[in-house]
């Protein structure tokens, strides 16, 4: 039996393109307007928490997501909400785009 929550994999900053590459993986960057001009991973998808709410329907729950933002900490909420929602696979990336230097 399948649970009804699916659980959120922690994948290290340092390690995203290749758990990207793995899974076949959407890069989801859920950070704010202002904070993409600073730089965004290649090929993320933006779509910002503060509008999240009415966008994720966008999103595919077959597909893998890793969702990224500054330091980890909206990421790992946005996270456990897709998960909750029964997207199949989804990716947190700990400790988010200040640990490459992007944020």
């Amino acid at each position: 039996m399948q649970s009804l929550t699916n659980t959120v994999e922690q994948v290290p900053a340092n390690q995203w393109m290749q758990w990207r590459n793995e899974h076949n993986a959407v890069v989801l960057d859920v950070r704010e307007p202002m904070e993409w001009a600073m730089g965004i991973l290649p090929g993320a998808q933006k779509m910002a928490m503060s509008t999240i709410a009415q966008d994720w329907q966008s999103l595919d729950p077959h597909t893998p997501i890793l969702v990224v933002c500054r330091t980890g900490s909206r990421s790992a909420s946005v996270s456990q909400a897709l998960a909750g929602a029964g997207f199949a696979r989804v990716g947190n990336m700990v400790g988010g785009m200040a640990v490459l230097g992007l944020a």
